[in-house]
């Protein structure tokens, strides 16, 4: 009997090679020879360059982002090396395919869409037997997890177990543009039911069809969950926490981040790419960070994180106390201006950013009376800087700093036309999900995106290279410094505070040199000896999705 192709017969593994008519037209003479393919494949041989020309003409026939979303995954299922191919040079692109805006449309359609469980399911049916779960999950040697509880999923609440699609679509991004292999990366949903009426009422809801959990009962699986994690696999493997509430959020991140090595994105990876994007406004703007003053819109897991990095970063820099570099920065949350006088009634994580001042009911009349230089929206909610705000802004600054944050676009506080067009072409801007290019009397403006893509896949590999077996702030902080020093003086002169997401592989290995460096620094690395030269190792650990050969 003639042996069987292995490379054919593999329907197991997520990651595993497929055979599709995809990657094995790629087969040369011999290989077709050696693995009895004669006959059953036409006779040309198509190159992965030339399949990727192909399937990126396929996908821009489609006019609905969420089709062009189905067929990246799609092909993601039956050619991987071919969708990270495609994916890492087209990133520009396909990003806002493959992860927001558009994942946030395929998580609230996850039901409708589902075609084949990708990642493990959690759910209060397993309370006793988490490890069990983590055991069947097929690879062993897991770097780093992604986890949502689908409670908070970008700006669209609680979406359950379909909140699947943020996990599946950050580790994607993790290989995509940080190298992690596509086998070392495990997402995780852990459902505790949801809230949302409308998914308890959708026949084609994939979660458990309960009220959510809360308290102990939440905060026991939760703990079972993350001792199985270490238990199965070890202490240095990363477990970024995605998309869970407020209350939860904060709570789980100083639980575990003294045991485990963990990461909240929305938190952490949020604040150091935009303390990234305020060190390169500076360079546009003059003056040091101390210099300014900062007001939020928004004072939830994004806004107080943004501001804490911020914070942290003016105190390195003048060696002014925490609690004085603090009061250059106010949140305004939905009650108006957080001052003093309301900290009674705060919940702990906005005592903090508690100063003294009047009250002041809204925004428009907290920017008038703070007169801050940045202006950082991440309330969740759109609309938000209205042109009276955005004209307040501009008239004591000359270059006023508007950063829009909150996902998707269609929550966005201002769009990029309206922060150009109501400054008149003098505000530096940023969003949270891509804008396009905008010309304003004559001149193109870049809007810059602030997107955690380009911090976290560079994060998690610093972590991963150097065997890392905690986060530490400093981290966060070189991770933002090294970004920042990506943007160049071509890229100011189009009003970029970003450098562009075609160069993001070298800006993670970049990142992931400086933050191993700092973990190696900190006595937190256990990769030993430490490579001499972190840029070029980071490098040569990224995964490659070019068709290997077959003997």
């Amino acid at each position: 009997a003639k042996p069987k192709c292995s490379i054919i017969l593999n329907p197991t593994l997520a990651h595993a090679p497929r055979c599709t008519w995809g990657i094995t037209l790629a087969f040369t003479e011999k290989e077709r020879d050696a693995h009895y393919l004669r006959g059953l494949l036409p006779p040309a041989i198509i190159s992965q360059e030339l399949q990727e020309k192909k399937l990126m003409n396929s996908i821009r026939q489609y006019q609905v982002p969420l089709q062009k979303y189905m067929a990246m995954m799609e092909l993601e299922e039956r050619n991987e090396r071919l969708f990270y191919k495609l994916l890492i040079d087209n990133v520009e692109e396909l990003l806002p395919v493959v992860y927001t805006p558009t994942v946030g449309e395929a998580c609230q359609k996850y039901g409708s869409i589902f075609r084949r469980p990708q990642g493990l399911y959690i759910s209060l049916k397993e309370k006793g037997k988490v490890l069990d779960v983590l055991k069947n999950w097929p690879e062993r040697s897991i770097q780093v997890i992604v986890v949502t509880d689908g409670e908070r999923i970008l700006g669209l609440g609680d979406l359950g177990c379909q909140g699947m699609g943020i996990p599946v679509g950050k580790l994607a991004l993790y290989t995509a543009l940080g190298g992690v292999r596509p086998s070392a990366c495990l997402p995780i949903t852990i459902d505790v039911g949801t809230n949302n009426e409308k998914l308890l009422n959708d026949e084609f809801y994939i979660g458990l069809r309960q009220r959510r959990a809360t308290g102990q009962e939440y905060y026991d699986l939760l703990h079972e969950f993350m001792t199985a994690v270490k238990q199965n696999y070890g202490e240095k493997v990363l477990v970024q926490f995605e998309d869970f509430a407020n209350h939860n959020a904060f709570e789980l991140l100083a639980k575990y981040g003294t045991t485990h090595l963990v990461f909240n994105d929305d938190i952490q990876g949020t604040a150091s790419v935009v303390l990234a994007g305020v060190i390169s406004a500076l360079k546009l703007l003059g003056g040091s960070l101390a210099d300014q003053s900062f007001l939020f819109l928004g004072a939830g897991e994004a806004g107080t994180g943004i501001a804490e990095l911020i914070a942290l970063e003016m105190s390195r820099q003048t060696k002014l106390p925490l609690e004085e570099a603090r009061k250059r920065i106010w949140l305004v949350d939905s009650k108006g201006l957080i001052v003093s006088f309301r900290k009674n009634s705060l919940q702990h994580f906005k005592k903090p950013w508690a100063h003294e001042h009047e009250p002041v009911n809204d925004l428009l009349n907290s920017v008038k009376a703070l007169k801050p230089t940045f202006l950082i929206g991440t309330s969740g909610v759109g609309k938000q800087f209205t042109k009276d705000v955005v004209e307040a802004m501009a008239s004591f600054n000359e270059r006023p700093v508007i950063m829009a944050l909150s996902n998707p676009t269609s929550q966005a506080e201002c769009t990029a036309e309206e922060a150009y067009t109501w400054s008149k072409g003098r505000a530096i801007f940023a969003s949270g999900s891509p804008f396009d290019p905008f010309e304003y009397e004559g001149k193109v403006f870049i809007p810059g995106q602030a997107n955690n893509a380009y911090i976290f896949p560079g994060f998690g590999l610093g972590l991963v290279i150097s065997g890392a077996i905690r986060v530490h702030d400093d981290m966060l902080l070189v991770a933002s410094e090294a970004l920042a020093a990506q943007v160049t003086e071509e890229h100011f002169d189009k009003g970029m505070t970003y450098p562009p997401f075609s160069q993001i592989r070298k800006i993670s290995a970049n990142i992931a040199a400086k933050v191993a460096a700092k973990a190696y620094e900190l006595g937190v690395a256990t990769r030993l000896p430490r490579p001499q030269n972190l840029v070029k190792y980071a490098e040569s650990c990224m995964y490659s999705p070019v068709y290997r050969n077959y003997r």
